[in-house]
C-alpha cells in the first residue's frame, strides 16, 4: 500500500501561506494591529486572521487590504 500523503500536492498550500504572510508581514510594517487594519479596510478581525493564515486568498479582500495598507497589489501577487 503507498502512502497517499507522499502524492498530495501542496504547493498551492504554500502559496496561500506566502500571500498571507505577505499580508501580516505587510500589516506589521505599518505598525498596525489586525484590529487596526480591520477598521482601515473594512474586514473583521477573524477575516484578516484567515487571509494571513493563507486559508482565505480572495482577490477582492486582498486589494481592499493592499489599499489600506498603502502597497501595490502585486505585494500580494495580485495584478
Amino acid at each position: 500500500m503507498t502512502n497517499a500523503l507522499s502524492k498530495l500536492d501542496v504547493a498551492p498550500c504554500r502559496g496561500r501561506v506566502d500571500i498571507g504572510g505577505a499580508v501580516k508581514q505587510s500589516r506589521e510594517a505599518m505598525g498596525y494591529s489586525v484590529e487596526d487594519l480591520s477598521l482601515t479596510c473594512g474586514l473583521t478581525g477573524p477575516e484578516i486572521t484567515r487571509i494571513e493564515l493563507g486559508a482565505d486568498v480572495d482577490p477582492a479582500r486582498l486589494r481592499r487590504i493592499a489599499a489600506a495598507l498603502q502597497v501595490p497589489t502585486s505585494t500580494f501577487r495580485l495584478a
